[in-house]
């Protein structure tokens, strides 16, 4: 069914925040930081795939996420939903379902026989999509997935996400240069602000956290392994 409310952006961000904190796929831990796919150190991991396994909370955020990118997109802005392999699909089959739309997916590079595909199921020439996935760092990876549905003669000029980082300056102008517009319900300053509001983690952390935040790099390059 097609959510037809629109809740303001600071409600739904807040309550995003809130749910990710409530199914614990927010975590913070200054003292031994969490090692990213980077190889660098933070304080912060999120895990967006926990979504899947709780029904209402999904069920709430995929309203947002299909809302969002109708009020910042248009609501007869897309032919196709794509998901970028792995953690995209789920949510670009919901957000396709709300819109009524044809739905495939991306994979991160061919699979190496049969047709070699990168696109698994119907795109075709002339398409708007949309690329879903569940969150973005710095954006770079969805540009692959991009350049992947433009070669079908398709047009891929949004993205949208469930968390963004929001703490790397150059995110949104590196998709813009790309001509893609990032959409997302939450960013890190919103989960802090409501793991603060909540006391779910002890002030020194959340301190810690947002040091973090405002030098994301500077704080890494401080922890490098040596």
């Amino acid at each position: 069914m097609i959510p037809s409310a629109f809740p303001p952006r600071d409600e739904i961000a807040r309550l995003t925040a809130r749910a990710l904190l409530e199914i614990k796929a927010v975590h913070f831990n200054a003292e031994t930081p969490f090692t990213l796919a980077s190889g660098l150190p933070s304080p912060t991991y999120i895990d967006c795939r926990k979504l899947i396994s709780y029904p209402r909370i999904r069920s709430v955020l995929m309203d947002f996420l299909t809302v969002t990118v109708m009020r910042d997109a248009g609501l007869e802005a897309f032919d196709n939903i794509a998901g970028g392999e792995t953690a995209g699909i789920p949510f670009a089959a919901l957000v396709a379902e709300r819109l009524a739309l044809p739905m495939t997916y991306v994979r991160k590079k061919p699979k190496g026989y049969g047709r070699n595909a990168r696109i698994e199921g119907a795109m075709t020439e002339g398409q708007r999509v949309l690329l879903v996935e569940d969150l973005t760092t710095d954006g770079g990876s969805k540009l692959s997935f991009v350049d992947a549905i433009r070669e079908t003669g398709a047009s891929c000029g949004h993205t949208a996400v469930i968390f963004y980082y929001g703490i790397f300056p150059d995110t949104e102008a590196k998709l813009g240069a790309h001509g893609v517009k990032l959409h997302h319900l939450c960013t890190w300053w919103d989960v802090l602000a409501e793991a603060r509001a909540q006391g779910s983690f002890d002030e020194a952390t959340l301190a810690e956290v947002e040091r973090f935040l405002n030098a994301p790099r500077a704080w890494q390059d401080a922890r490098k392994p040596a």
